[in-house]
């Protein structure tokens, strides 16, 4: 049964399985491929060439770029961006065949996903090696090899990849405003860093104000 809404976009040359569900204005572009009962939200776009595996769970406003990669079982939240040629990883330790020489198969191993949170973004080419979470509004740099989880609105880079800045719901790295304490030049929002975690202050539990919450 095609449970593809009726305004989802399909390019005549992708290939989406009857079985995988397609949100209402997603736009699936040339030779992408998306795998039986992946659930792909509203307002989403895959790219050329994009492969989305077998259940993959995708929430609305997602952005695969061309080329990536997204085996299962991912999970993506809504907003999440995935650049060009990045792989998610779903496998511990791959093997072509066993130890007696046969070839494996799907029975033989047991996939581990990558999570990305909420407006987490993925830069183009970067390896995200399962079962590893990025975190709400992480951003990854273009080239990074991502091997342990990533904190909400961290910046990460290199290989592996490690933190070298925070970043603000917009994308653009934070400005000091004090010690542990942050603001995002491009809206003004501020931000409150403790034990190597930040926390946008209008999700703070209690916050008023300038007001530090408890156990801060």
């Amino acid at each position: 049964m095609n449970s593809q809404a009726v305004d989802a976009v399909v390019a005549p040359s992708a290939d989406v399985d009857p079985r995988a569900r397609l949100g209402a204005r997603t736009r699936v572009w040339h030779l992408a491929q998306v795998r039986e009962h992946a659930v792909i939200g509203d307002d989403c776009i895959i790219g050329r060439g994009a492969y989305i595996g077998t259940g993959v769970q995708m929430g609305d406003r997602c952005k695969v770029q061309n080329h990536a990669l997204v085996y299962e079982p991912a999970v993506l939240e809504a907003g999440c961006f995935v650049g060009p040629a990045v792989v998610f990883t779903n496998d511990h330790y791959p093997r072509s065949v066993a130890p007696d020489g046969t070839l494996k198969s799907a029975e033989h191993w047991t996939p581990v996903g990558v999570t990305v949170r909420e407006g987490a973004s993925i830069g183009a080419r970067s390896v995200c090696v399962a079962p590893v979470t990025i975190g709400r509004w992480a951003l990854v740099a273009a080239g990074s090899v991502v091997t342990t989880d990533v904190p909400d609105f961290a910046l990460v880079a290199g290989v592996p990849a490690r933190r070298i800045r925070w970043v603000g719901r917009a994308g653009v790295p934070l400005d000091g405003a004090g010690p542990g304490r942050w603001t995002c030049p491009e809206t003004g929002e501020r931000y409150t860093e403790h034990e190597g975690r930040l926390v946008l202050d209008d999700e703070r539990p209690h916050a008023t104000g300038d007001e530090t919450p408890a156990g801060l």
